[in-house]
Parts: structure tokens; C-alpha cells; sequence
């Protein structure tokens, strides 16, 4: 049976919270420099397929996709992701109910969480929302 502390337990372990952006063409002139991002994701073998199926299913939220890897020595895989806006709020006020227990993964789910608010409110369209998401982004996964 899956819960909350199986979710943070896999999540500890086989979690990744992380920052994407990207560069924008300066050319076209748009509001912002940067595309970003922030997303969560559990990536397990193949054959755990039925573990991330619990975890969206107790969530309420989320995706599952399959990735088939490229890599010598690495097996297709499945991964939960939360990438929506909406989904993230919620996985925000999941980890702030049942916290991480892996001080880096917290810390990591913390950069994640001030990230994706100030994506939420657009911040990352100012010059300083843009500077700060590429400070926090550079402390994570330290």
C-alpha cells in the first residue's frame, strides 16, 4: 500500500526536483531573456511501473511517460513528473505537509518551491526575477 511517507521515502531517493532554462532570441524582443521552468520527477525501471501508478493515483496529480533510454548500461524507464503549475502547488503543499528527510532533497525541494512561485507570478520576466531564479538554480543538487 502506498502513502505519504512511502512518497517521500522513494521521493528521498529516486526524486529529482530541478530549474530548466533556456535562452530566449534577444532579437525578437520579448519580455524575458530566459524560458523557465521548474519540474519533479520519479524515474524507476520498466518493470515498477505499478509503484509510480500508485503514487499518481494517491496523489491525484501528475503524469507517467516512458523513456527509453539511450545510454550503454542504462534500462528503459517510467517517470512520474509534476510540470503543470497547478500540479506544483499541490506537490508544494504535499512536501510542506510530509517534509523530505534527506537534508540535500529538502533543500533541493526548497529552491524548487520559491522557483516555481516566482515562475507562478511571473517574476522571471524582470531582470532581478531572472537573476535570482539563475542563483537559486545554481545552488541546487550541491
Amino acid at each position: 500500500m502506498i502513502d505519504a511517507n512511502y512518497i517521500v521515502g522513494l521521493s528521498d531517493g529516486e526524486g529529482c526536483f530541478y530549474v530548466l532554462l533556456t535562452e530566449r532570441n534577444k532579437a525578437k524582443n520579448l519580455k524575458a531573456h530566459i524560458m523557465a521552468k521548474s519540474h519533479f520527477y520519479i524515474k524507476l525501471r520498466n518493470d515498477d511501473l505499478p509503484v509510480l501508478e500508485k503514487v499518481k493515483e494517491f496523489l491525484g496529480f501528475g503524469f507517467i511517460y516512458f523513456q527509453q533510454e539511450k545510454r550503454e548500461n542504462h534500462l528503459p524507464c517510467y517517470r512520474f513528473e509534476v510540470n503543470s503549475n497547478e500540479d506544483k502547488s499541490k506537490l508544494i503543499d504535499f512536501f510542506n505537509k510530509y517534509p523530505l528527510q534527506s537534508p540535500k532533497k529538502q533543500r533541493d525541494f526548497q529552491i524548487f518551491s520559491e522557483v516555481s512561485k516566482m515562475i507562478i507570478n511571473r517574476e522571471h520576466f524582470t531582470p532581478d526575477g531572472e537573476s535570482k531564479i539563475r542563483q537559486l538554480k545554481a545552488s541546487m543538487h550541491r
